[in-house]
C-alpha cells in the first residue's frame, strides 16, 4: 500500500503525520515549506543584538527598511519582524480576492503557527456542544500533544474556562509587571469575580519552563516575537524534525498543491501541484489528508471538483475570532526600571463569563517588555527628546489586552472560486459580521476596562483598536464535522462525505469557534482523528 499523503506541515499536518507514524503507517508529507532563517547569536538578549550584530539595522528594520512603522500609521499595534517574513511568502500563481475579510496565508514549513504566541487553551464541554465528540473524547489527545510539545502553566481561576489535562509542567517566571497585576488581582478578586464576572490567571503556554524532549527551557532572552533562538517556544517545525527521524516518513518540499484527481467511484487517485520552478508534480495515493489550513484546504477541494466537473461550489460557514486590542497603563508600575530579561509574550489571561458559556470572552494580557519602541515614541504628543524621557518612565507600566470573541457558521460567510483562463482559479473570500456583534463587543470591552481600573490600570478608550476580521487567523468552519450526512461535510473522524479516502485534518472541520486560540485544539483534534481510523 502506498504511503498516506498529508498536505501541509502546519500544526494539524505534523501531528496527524506523527500519529500515523506512531501507528506504524507510512507517510509522505507534501509542502511548499518556506524555511525560517537560522537564528543569529542564539545566546544574546534582544537588546544586546543592537551592539553585538555586525549589521543590526538589517536585522531590526529589514534590508529594505520594511520593519519601520511610519508616523500616522493607523494599522496594527504590532507587526511581523523582517526575520519572520518567510511565514507569509506566497508561491507564484497563488491569488485571492476578499470582501469584508483580510485573510493571511502561510506556505511556510510549520505554517502560520511559526508566528503564533504560544497560547494553549483547550475547548471545554460547552464549547464542544456543536462538535460530534465530547471533551472526554479529545482529552487524551490534548494530553498527548502536551506531552509532545511541552505546556507550562498552572491550575488556577482560568481553569473554570480551560479544563485541565495531563502533562502540564510548572509555569514560567513572571515578569515584574505581570506579578504586580496578579498580586493586585488576589486583593480584588471577589469584586472582579462577583461584580464583573471576570477571572484572571496564568496563561498556559507552549513554552518550556524546564528542558523537554531535547529542547531547552526558556532563558528569557526577550526574542519571542523574532523567533525563539533556542526552540523553547514550540513551533510545528520541531515536530516535523521528529517525523524526519522516522524511516517511514518522507518529506516532499517545494511543491504547491493545486488539486487532486479522483475516479468514477469518487476515490482520490493522485495529488497534483508544481514546484517553485514551475515543473508539474503528480503523486499517486490511496489515502489523502488535507492539512493545508482551512482556506487552502478549501481551495484544493474546490479546485479539484471544478477541474473534474466544471462546477463552482460555494462553501459557507467561514469563521474567525474578532479581536480588540485594549492598551493600558498600570499606575503602580510608573517609574519602575525596565528589565529586558523576560518572556516577551503574554503570561496572564483574562476570562469573562456570559449567560451562554459557549460565548465566553477570552483576553491575553501582554505587558510591554522588549520591543521596537519607535512606533510608540513617534505617537506621543511631544518632541523626540521629551518623548524618550517620558517613555523611559512609563515603559514598564504599559500593557495590552488582546480580547477575543467567539464566531459561528453563517451562510453569508463564503469561500468559493473565480476561474482564470489557463491558470489556477482565484480564491474568493466573503465575510459579514454577525447581527448584534457590535453590542456584544461593546459590553465586553466595558467590563475589561472596568476590571483594569480595579487593577489600578487606565485603558483609554480612544486608543483601542478593533483588528480587521481575518487578523486572528483562526479560520475554520468550511467543511464541518457533523454526526449526520450532507455534502461538503466530514464525519467525526475527519473523513470527507464526498470522497471516502479523503480526510480533512485542520480547522476547516470545526463547526463552532470559541473565543480562544485554536492551535492546541487543531493539534489535539488531528491526533484524535488519526487515532480513530488508523491506530
Amino acid at each position: 500500500m502506498r504511503p498516506i499523503v498529508v498536505v501541509g506541515s502546519g500544526p494539524s499536518g505534523v501531528h496527524f503525520a506523527r500519529t500515523l507514524l506512531d501507528a506504524g503507517r507510512r507517510v509522505k508529507l507534501i509542502d511548499v515549506g518556506y524555511r525560517r532563517p537560522q537564528p543569529v547569536l542564539p545566546g544574546r538578549r534582544l537588546d544586546q543584538l543592537k551592539e553585538d550584530l555586525p549589521d543590526p539595522i538589517s536585522y531590526f528594520l529589514g534590508s529594505d527598511f520594511d520593519g519601520i512603522t511610519f508616523p500616522g500609521n493607523e494599522g496594527e499595534y504590532y507587526g511581523v519582524p523582517p526575520g519572520k517574513s518567510f511565514v507569509f511568502d506566497e508561491p507564484v500563481g497563488f491569488a485571492f480576492r476578499e470582501r469584508g475579510f483580510a485573510p493571511l496565508f502561510s506556505f511556510a514549513q510549520g505554517g502560520l503557527a511559526e508566528a503564533w504566541t504560544g497560547g494553549v487553551y483547550p475547548f471545554n464541554e460547552a464549547e464542544l456542544t456543536d462538535f460530534p465528540f465530547s471533551f472526554a473524547d479529545i482529552e487524551p489527545a490534548y494530553a498527548e500533544v502536551a506531552r509532545r510539545i511541552g505546556v507550562s502553566g498552572e491550575i488556577d481561576d482560568l481553569s473554570r474556562f480551560m479544563p485541565p489535562h495531563d502533562h502540564i509542567m510548572g509555569p514560567l517566571e513572571l515578569d515584574r509587571h505581570s506579578r504586580v497585576l496578579l498580586d493586585r488581582y488576589a486583593r480584588v478578586r471577589r469584586r472582579l469575580n462577583e461584580g464583573l464576572g471576570c477571572w484572571i490567571g496564568r496563561s498556559r503556554l507552549a513554552t518550556l519552563s524546564r528542558p523537554h524532549q531535547g529542547r531547552g527551557a526558556c532563558t528569557y532572552l526577550g526574542r519571542c516575537l523574532w523567533g525563539c533562538p533556542i526552540d523553547a517556544l514550540y513551533t510545528p517545525s520541531s515536530t516535523l524534525r521528529e517525523c524526519l527521524e522516522n524511516p517511514d516518513f518522507e518529506y516532499v518540499p517545494d511543491v504547491y498543491v493545486t488539486h487532486f484527481d479522483y475516479d468514477a467511484r469518487r476515490r482520490i487517485t493522485a495529488v497534483n501541484g508544481r514546484t517553485g520552478g514551475g515543473s508539474p508534480v503528480r503523486i499517486e495515493t490511496d489515502v489523502l489528508a488535507l492539512a493545508a489550513g482551512a482556506l487552502n484546504t478549501a481551495r484544493i477541494f474546490l479546485e479539484s471538483i471544478f477541474r473534474e466537473t466544471g462546477e463552482i461550489l460555494r462553501l459557507p460557514g467561514l469563521m474567525d475570532n474578532q479581536q480588540v486590542l485594549v492598551p493600558f497603563v498600570n499606575l503602580d508600575m510608573i517609574g519602575i526600571p525596565f528589565d529586558p530579561s523576560s518572556y516577551q509574550y503574554h503570561q496572564l489571561g483574562l476570562g469573562l463569563s456570559v449567560d451562554d458559556p459557549r460565548h465566553y470572552v477570552h483576553g491575553q494580557i501582554t505587558t510591554l517588555k522588549t520591543t521596537m519602541v519607535h512606533p510608540i515614541l513617534q505617537n506621543l504628543p511631544l518632541d523626540l527628546r521629551a518623548s524618550r524621557s517620558a517613555f523611559r518612565r512609563i515603559r514598564s507600566a504599559l500593557g495590552l489586552v488582546n480580547v477575543n470573541f467567539h464566531d459561528t457558521r453563517r451562510p453569508t460567510n463564503v469561500v468559493t472560486l473565480a476561474p482564470r483562463a489557463g491558470r489556477e482559479s482565484e480564491l474568493v473570500v466573503e465575510y459579514e459580521p454577525a447581527a448584534g456583534e457590535r453590542l456584544h463587543i461593546d459590553g465586553a470591552i466595558r467590563r475589561v476596562r472596568a476590571a483594569l481600573l480595579k487593577l489600578h490600570c487606565i485603558a483609554p478608550r480612544s486608543m483601542m483598536h478593533v483588528r480587521p476580521k481575518g487578523a486572528s487567523v483562526h479560520y475554520s468552519g468550511l467543511l464541518p464535522m457533523t454526526n449526520g450526512g450532507g455534502t461538503c461535510t466530514a464525519g467525526p473522524d475527519g473523513r470527507s462525505r464526498d470522497f471516502d479516502n479523503l480526510f480533512f485534518a485542520d480547522g476547516a472541520t470545526f463547526p463552532f469557534l470559541p473565543a480562544k486560540n485554536i492551535t492546541f485544539t487543531l493539534m489535539a483534534n488531528a491526533v484524535r482523528m488519526a487515532r480513530l481510523t488508523f491506530s
